[in-house]
């Protein structure tokens, strides 16, 4: 049987969870909870509040006052620097405790909590590097264009008040993502994490208070969507909305924001391709696109290539190593160092995931290994058999959309056009890698495939490089320059300095 989580709970010291209003933690106006249940074992974890329309109303309008007359936005760039950089501090000094109380939000297990950027690691590198941008965002001085001696430069202000809204599969460093250069910026910001991921992100605003900022800056609502996501989205004093989720989802934010124009970043998922030549090192290949999809988060990851594009002459070599690591899977409970996988966030997703199984056998998709829920000591939880399909059609369902779990499809093409072609066939463009020998070749596909990161014989996240998706995979980039200028808008300012007209 899997280990209680409770134990661990009740060590973490988890209470209800409250919202914070203009610099004080309360209960929602309303008599509503949400109650957690863990996913490998089905048992409640704690419960927090559901903010509803006034809370979100209250929290909004605190975000706007600490902009429009709080400090803030025209705090000097070097003390919010020390800011940022005191939140990197206390992130890696509390690292371990972030760490354990992501494993009761959403099970990833510790063994892997480094990998996701969980721990204090990547989190912690995050605000690090957007506290390096703080003093560096820079306009330009341009010269008279069209006669008249007069000065024309460009300037970066805060955009203001930023709905920021995380999702569950790696909220600590999915808030980081935002937070971080919201606040560089100048911006104020109300926070909504995932009704599926609140406790670590709560624990993570709690730091961020303690290394001194101002009340009002950072707000936070919890609840679902309905009714805590609609009503920030559609609030008419939010500038700006930072979502990470389902398309679904980004449809409608993009539809609520047309009434006020709202600045937008939406990072939508993807359907990333692994593109895996014969000179390629095979079993490398095989090991990492198959680990990505069934180690750690079980698939549960927007970048993680879900569609192999093999080689035929290395199909045979790519599907016995991706057997190999299925069978090495390790589920149970996240506090044990022996296990390598989580289960899936909730029940709705166990049966859709199971569904879309069900379905790629029915499309005519060979099954190698899994497609089976977790049986014996793992039915309590929301548990799926690594699984790999082979004899994969780019027009199957299970190649067309995000699974969300642990299933790889293997898709066989024969030569570079036809993989470049398969490859780019998909509504997302959000990561792909390229598995050759051939540097040129691996030049060629990079600049060939539509994705937003690609890389070669290996891919990892940094926080320095900008990371978002074509097509419907989103709007815009989190990480680097362009994720804290998204954070701004450039005004264009013109001092004549002689009496000439210009």
């Amino acid at each position: 049987m899997v280990a209680s989580i409770k134990p661990h709970r009740d060590e973490a010291g988890l209470t209800d969870g409250q919202l914070l209003i203009d610099g004080a933690w309360g209960p929602s106006s309303a008599e509503q909870t949400w109650i957690h249940s863990h996913p490998a074992t089905g048992e409640e974890v704690a419960s927090f509040p559901v903010a509803g329309a006034e809370d979100v109303d209250r929290a909004v309008r605190a975000a706007r006052r600490a902009f429009d007359e709080g400090p803030w936005p025209k705090t000097r760039a070097g003390e919010r620097i020390r800011l940022l950089r005191k939140i990197s501090d206390l992130v890696r000094e509390h690292g371990d405790e972030l760490l354990a109380l992501q494993a009761l939000d959403n099970s990833v297990p510790l063994s892997f909590g480094a990998v996701y950027g969980m721990s204090g690691g990547m989190v912690a590198d995050v605000f690090d590097h957007h506290a390096g941008w703080v003093d560096k965002l820079a306009g330009d001085t341009l010269p008279g264009y069209q006669g008249g001696e007069h000065l024309v430069m460009t300037l970066r202000e805060p955009i203001g008040v930023v709905g920021a809204i995380v999702p569950w599969n790696a909220p600590l460093l999915l808030t980081a993502q935002k937070l971080a250069p919201a606040l560089a910026a100048g911006c104020t910001i109300v926070l909504k994490p995932s009704e599926y991921a609140t406790f670590s992100v709560l624990r993570l605003v709690r730091l961020i208070e303690e290394a001194g900022l101002p009340a009002g800056v950072l707000n936070v609502v919890t609840g679902p969507g309905d009714p805590t996501g609609d009503a920030l989205i559609h609030h008419p004093l939010v500038d700006k909305i930072s979502f990470t989720g389902s398309r679904a989802v980004g449809r409608k934010i993009i539809e609520a924001s047309a009434g006020t124009f709202k600045r937008l970043s939406l990072e939508l998922g993807g359907k990333s391709p692994a593109l895996v030549f014969a000179d390629a090192d095979v079993a490398t290949s095989a090991m990492l696109t198959m680990g990505t999809v069934t180690l750690g988060l079980s698939g549960q990851v927007c970048l993680a290539q879900t569609r192999a594009l093999v080689q035929r002459d290395a199909v045979d070599e790519f599907l016995g190593t991706s057997e190999m690591i299925a069978g090495m899977v390790s589920y149970g409970n996240p506090f044990d160092p022996a296990v390598s996988s989580s289960p899936l966030i909730n029940t709705r997703q166990l049966d859709r995931v199971l569904g879309l199984i069900e379905r790629g056998q029915a499309e005519g998709a060979r099954l190698i290994c899994g497609g089976t829920r977790g049986e014996g000591d793992l039915a309590a939880g929301n548990f799926v058999a690594p699984t790999l399909f082979t004899d994969v059609h780019n027009d199957m369902t299970i190649a067309r959309e995000e699974v969300f779990g642990p299933v790889l499809s293997v898709i066989p093409f024969t030569d570079e056009e036809e993989a470049i072609k398969i490859a780019n066939a998909t509504e997302y463009g959000l990561a792909a890698t390229v598995w050759t020998s051939d540097i040129k070749r691996a030049i060629r596909l990079s600049k060939a495939v539509r994705a937003g990161t690609v890389g070669v014989n290996g891919y990892q996240l940094e926080p320095h490089a900008a990371f978002g998706g074509y097509r419907q995979s989103g709007i815009g980039r989190e990480g680097g320059r362009t994720a804290i200028e998204a954070y701004t808008e450039l005004k264009t300012v013109m001092i004549p300095y002689t009496d000439e007209m210009m």
